[in-house]
């Protein structure tokens, strides 16, 4: 991420945070299907990104992946189109950087390589927006990327 885009993030994670705080948020979100590709849908990180996309009014769905860096181009080209209509963005935990670019370069929608995930650069800002509970701060910060990039 650029100087600029992490000072975005941190703006709008900011702003989330004092809008919890003061009991004012709202579901920006409301109307947006997010597909949450993952093996487990208990996974530790794919019930974190599910809790953060609800509070924001965004539907999530967990799909199993049946892709893998054995399929052809044509079968994850095919399934990039298809979650791209069906979705408006897809979070993709547990599955290869490579896949995962690749079916990003084909969805034409957002398509996020493990942005729950504690080891996320974007969780290492969590400790910039201080008060000290990181999970929360992650949280903001989740949020934030995701209302700035789905449309």
């Amino acid at each position: 991420m650029s100087p600029q885009d992490v000072a975005a993030v941190l703006a709008n994670a900011r702003a989330l945070q004092r809008a919890v705080q003061a009991g004012t948020n709202q579901p920006l979100l409301r109307g947006k299907n997010i597909g949450l590709l993952c093996n487990s849908a208990d996974d530790e990180d794919a019930v974190f990104f599910r809790a953060a996309a609800l509070d924001l009014g965004a539907h999530v769905t967990h799909i199993r992946p049946s892709l893998s860096e054995f399929s052809t181009l044509q079968e994850v080209q095919h399934t990039a189109r298809v979650l791209g209509r069906l979705y408006d963005a897809v979070e993709c935990q547990g599955i290869p950087a490579a896949l995962v670019q690749r079916i990003a370069d084909a969805a034409g929608v957002p398509v996020y390589d493990g942005i729950a995930s504690g080891r996320h650069p974007t969780a290492r800002l969590a400790e910039l927006l201080g008060d000290g509970d990181l999970a929360g701060n992650r949280r903001f910060l989740l949020q934030a990327v995701l209302l700035g990039s789905i449309d």
